[in-house]
């Protein structure tokens, strides 16, 4: 009699999605690296960065896009597709130019509070209900930001808004995303995004003066392609293979892993505002989950 494969030797689903969860993390603190080597040491413009790093990941994205055909392109709401690229190109420009002047982990702490602000425009512009639980998640979340800006110290820099900026705008660009899910395909939302992306940056980087990067420059804008591709195609496989409310707490783990890669890259060492901002922003996070969970479960019981 033949031996039965001992299907337990295989990873399950929930751990490769965590492994995907954090390989997603690891790729996002590499492009933060590229994308910081190459404009504030060695002085590539933001609005070019930006270009190349969506231009590279563009023509890595081709092959997925060339296969989807003209029908993925067929839409009812161009409005709102237009509305969202320019959100979302106003969160990657104020992102880049943030790189451009505070370190990885101040920068990727304060982009954290992208959910709180989906939070405050879900209650406003889509009349969402919202529990007791997430209006003191989003008070906990935004005052961690505030603890980590420090507006009262001497090294406060108007710079240091541009991660909060890119926050609310990418925020905002999640709230259209939501509006667009309901009525066309995920194909037709993500077609839309990446074949606008990059022309719009593009035009942002000719005002900008449209430098074309060399040497090393080159390396970085190529490495941060490439990563950002690898990053959100991890991101996919993630949420492909176990629910949101599994893999998302794996996603807090980019915190320590752009602390680890810009110590290592840049010798940037986070002070003590760090610390009690980031557990408020974290605290106010593991607060929505576990609404989200509560709710489930209300959900199943009834």
């Amino acid at each position: 009699m033949a031996r039965a494969v001992q299907t337990s030797s295989f990873p399950s689903k929930p751990l490769i999605a965590a492994a995907c969860m954090i390989g997603a993390g690891a790729s996002f603190a590499l492009v933060n690296v590229c994308l910081q080597a190459a404009t504030m040491q060695l002085g590539l413009p933001a609005a070019s960065a930006a270009f190349w790093q969506y231009l590279v990941a563009l023509l890595f994205a081709l092959p997925w896009i060339l296969r989807r055909g003209r029908a993925a392109l067929v839409t009812r709401q161009p409005k709102l597709h237009a509305l969202r690229i320019l959100l979302a190109v106003g969160g990657v420009q104020a992102w880049v130019f943030g790189l451009a002047h505070v370190p990885i982990w101040q920068a990727i702490a304060l982009v954290m509070t992208s959910p709180f602000f989906v939070i405050l425009g879900a209650r406003i512009f889509l009349k969402e209900q919202v529990g007791p639980l997430r209006w003191l998640a989003t008070l906990l979340g935004f005052a961690g930001g505030m603890v980590i800006l420090a507006p009262w110290s001497e090294r406060f820099e108007l710079a240091a808004l541009l991660p909060v900026l890119a926050a609310a705008l990418w925020g905002g660009a999640s709230l259209v995303t939501k509006r667009l899910t309901g009525a066309e395909s995920a194909d037709t939302v993500t077609l839309y995004l990446l074949l606008l992306l990059t022309p719009v940056n593009g035009a942002l980087a000719l005002i900008d003066g449209a430098v074309v990067p060399t040497g090393l420059s080159l390396y970085l804008a190529l490495g941060a392609g490439l990563f950002t591709v690898a990053a959100n195609y991890l991101l996919t496989l993630a949420y492909a293979r176990a629910d949101a409310a599994f893999v998302q707490p794996f996603d807090h783990l980019k915190l320590p892993l752009n602390i680890l890669t810009g110590w290592l890259a840049f010798g940037f060492i986070p002070d003590g505002y760090l610390w009690p901002g980031a557990a408020l922003i974290l605290a106010g996070s593991f607060l929505v989950l576990m609404e989200d969970h509560l709710a489930r479960r209300q959900m199943v019981a009834g």
